[in-house]
């Protein structure tokens, strides 16, 4: 297995150097992470005297099916008087050998809306890529047996000298991976998520774009050769590797930074016998998935019989207007017209993220929030009621 950044001593201190911002900085602020609550949003996590250890209980992400237990703790959104784009981090930990600890960071960009997560490393701020006012940070603990133990946490948010490149395009990033379907009903996610039947969500192979559980802050669109897409919240880690997020460039890739942009290191090592045809834990590669379909997203939404070849596009990189899906569980179906007799060609899962491409009058619906006659457009000839989408604002007319 590739490990990085592990600390084989019994005790020892993670220090992130070198880091100074610059004299006209619009902001320079730290402070002390509060580590003595677990709520709602954190997952395998317990807290005892202010340090944090895994969970005898913290799940092994499913899809990665690697025996290695893995909690969050998702700590309080921070807001400051000024915009930043960079946070360091100082971590006392306990870190026993085959086990991990990892300070994610992200930036708020709008309503619900958030920067991927990205690692604040030793040698290393986050930088975000673009200046933000509101930042989160994510404590990531991973052990194959003896259970890390982190007890102090000291931040600092200040400006780079360089500033950030945006890329956002309106639409996302899209590429085309083959998707599996990732089953294992009862067994449970990376966030926390115990899978039920036909169930409603999406795994990719890095936690950067990972939400936490009953949320959708990453949510992909996977479309099929049929025509038929769904938009799923990405609730588990898998398959094959965990640190590979191929979608992002080189340059901020975690892994295989060798490796096109957009192209699975499964896909290259199933294809092309990169890494000898091994993903990151040394297994042999059996297809060359980048994505894994929960089986309602898979059987249901997508209507796929066998895995196969998608084309996914990650929302979150996307700009523009956006909103959240909101039902009492079930998907919402996504239909080819502005009424509810046009034909379904989809789904969007609860909690899914949507980018709205535009809005058309249509039939007046009454779901979770409220009655219209709003209808958004989230692709070419696929369309959702506004009754069951929240947050979207700027939308205009088709």
């Amino acid at each position: 297995m590739t490990r990085r950044y592990l600390i084989p001593l019994a005790v020892a201190t993670v220090l992130t150097a070198g880091l100074a911002s610059p004299a006209a900085a619009a902001s320079d602020v730290g402070w002390r992470a509060d580590l003595s609550t677990v709520d709602a949003d954190d997952n395998g996590v317990t807290t005892h005297d202010g340090a944090v250890r895994l969970d005898r209980a913290a799940p092994t992400p499913a899809s990665a099916r690697a025996a290695i237990r893995t909690g969050f703790l998702q700590l309080e959104p921070r807001t400051f008087d000024a915009p930043v784009n960079a946070v360091a981090a100082t971590v006392r930990s306990s870190v026993p050998a085959g086990a991990e600890v990892a300070v994610d960071v992200r930036g708020a960009v709008g309503d619900e809306q958030w920067t991927e997560w990205v690692e604040a490393r030793p040698d290393a701020p986050a930088v975000l890529p673009t200046f933000v006012t509101t930042v989160q940070v994510r404590l990531a603990l991973t052990a194959e047996k003896a259970s890390p133990e982190v007890s102090r946490v000291d931040l600092r948010a200040f400006t780079t000298v360089a500033a950030p490149e945006v890329g956002a395009q309106a639409a996302g990033l899209s590429y085309r991976v083959y998707a599996t379907r990732e089953g294992l009903v009862g067994g449970t996610t990376a966030n926390g998520h115990v899978i039920v039947s036909r169930d409603h969500f999406a795994a990719l192979p890095s936690r950067r774009g990972l939400s936490a559980k009953g949320t959708g802050t990453y949510s992909v669109r996977v479309c099929a050769s049929n025509g038929r897409c769904e938009w799923a919240p990405v609730w588990d880690v898998g398959p094959w590797n965990t640190k590979d997020d191929y979608w992002n460039p080189s340059a901020t890739r975690e892994m295989w930074k060798d490796l096109p942009q957009g192209k699975p290191e499964a896909q290259a090592a199933y294809q092309d016998g990169y890494n000898g045809g091994k993903d990151q834990f040394g297994r042999t590669v059996a297809n060359p998935a980048g994505i894994d379909l929960a089986d309602g997203t898979f059987w249901d939404g997508l209507k796929l019989t066998d895995n196969a070849w998608v084309t996914v596009t990650y929302q979150w990189t996307g700009s523009g207007p956006a909103g959240f899906i909101r039902t009492a569980g079930d998907p919402l179906n996504v239909r080819s017209g502005a009424t509810s007799t046009a034909s379904q060609v989809g789904l969007a899962a609860n909690y899914a993220q949507v980018r709205v491409e535009c809005q058309v009058t249509g039939q007046s619906v009454t779901g979770s929030q409220g009655t219209s006659n709003i209808w958004f457009r989230i692709a070419a000839g696929k369309f959702v009621a506004r009754a069951y989408v929240s947050g979207v604002s700027g939308a205009t007319a088709c």
